[in-house]
């Protein structure tokens, strides 16, 4: 563990607070929204709306492919990479590392509470494609 928490070579791994301001921006925010709308008990805009949350989820895994760091990402200071290179993962892993959350999730969400006591502060999603989330503000 160095000053500011773990090192990996490509950086301070980000601590769990961190990662859950990302995550409520990211998922939590539009699930609310998503709960909103569905009471409003309209077929056709439940559909819209689902389909745009299905378009965002894609969008925040590309972003984080990409870029590395999706809107919630950005706000809290973090970063996904490849925990073996510290490059990029790429759209196509972002997007499917965004997938494997549905696993965190399905596991009475302890998969997204795994950073708390993980070596490599990884949630199940992390670990199956193998990225690392670093603090781009240490």
């Amino acid at each position: 563990m160095g000053p500011g928490g773990s090192v990996t070579p490509f950086g301070v791994l980000a601590e769990w607070p961190q990662r859950a301001i990302g995550g409520l921006i990211d998922f939590v925010a539009p699930i609310v929204v998503l709960s909103v709308v569905a009471m409003l008990d309209s077929f056709v805009l439940s559909t819209v709306v689902w389909l745009a949350s299905l378009a965002w989820y894609a969008y925040i895994g590309y972003l984080n492919g990409t870029t590395g760091q999706s809107l919630g990402h950005q706000v809290a200071g973090v970063k996904v990479v490849s925990e073996q290179t510290g490059e990029l993962i790429g759209a196509g892993s972002g997007i499917l590392r965004t997938i494997c959350h549905i696993l965190d999730s399905l596991i009475c969400y302890i998969g997204w509470l795994f950073p708390l006591w993980d070596a490599k502060k990884n949630t199940l999603a992390d670990k199956i494609i193998k990225t690392s989330v670093i603090n781009v503000k240490a």
